[in-house]
């Protein structure tokens, strides 16, 4: 896979971008679709914080050197990857191929939003979103297994990005 010239120097930029857009449709849902997050949703956010904060450094490190180009395109390639791994245990968990976290049940200890409060001081009854549940599918998949494939394109152009002319020796 041949990436421009263009595309390394900036990737940890890009990449910053790429989390940066990741967390805003993720807040997008949250506030316009009202999809709670559950546990996991969290946690999949805070790879992408981690990898926009590490974008946003290494791109301006790469500045001053290759090294630090390539060091942070390293980073988010494990950032990303780990990112699709929460995700695809998240994913798992909602078609019931294993178990959530304890955390995650829907019977309490996740995630309450201020919707959530107004509503428990209007009487209702409410319940924590539950990681096993999947509140929005588009073709099959929920916005976890969306997360999936999205986190292993961008851990996959990181590696490349980090890797590149060390893989054609």
């Amino acid at each position: 896979m041949a990436l421009s010239p263009s595309i390394l120097k900036s990737w940890p930029l890009i990449a910053a971008a790429a989390a940066a857009a990741m967390l805003a449709t993720a807040h997008g849902f949250e506030s316009f679709g009202h999809y709670e997050p559950c546990t996991l949703c969290l946690r999949q956010r805070e790879v992408y914080w981690a990898a926009l904060a590490t974008g946003l450094i290494g791109f301006g490190l790469g500045q001053t050197g290759r090294r630090h180009e390539r060091t942070a395109s390293l980073i988010l390639g494990v950032l990303f990857a780990t990112g699709a791994v929460v995700a695809a245990y998240h994913a798992g968990a909602e078609w019931k191929w294993w178990p959530g976290p304890t955390t995650c049940s829907g019977a309490g200890g996740g995630a309450i939003s201020e919707h959530s409060v107004a509503d428990l001081f209007a009487g209702a009854k409410i319940r924590a979103p539950a990681c096993d549940e999947a509140s929005w599918r588009l073709y099959g998949l929920s916005m976890a297994g969306y997360n999936v494939l999205i986190s292993i394109v961008l851990s996959v152009i990181s590696l490349l990005v980090a890797f590149r002319g060390k893989l054609r020796k």
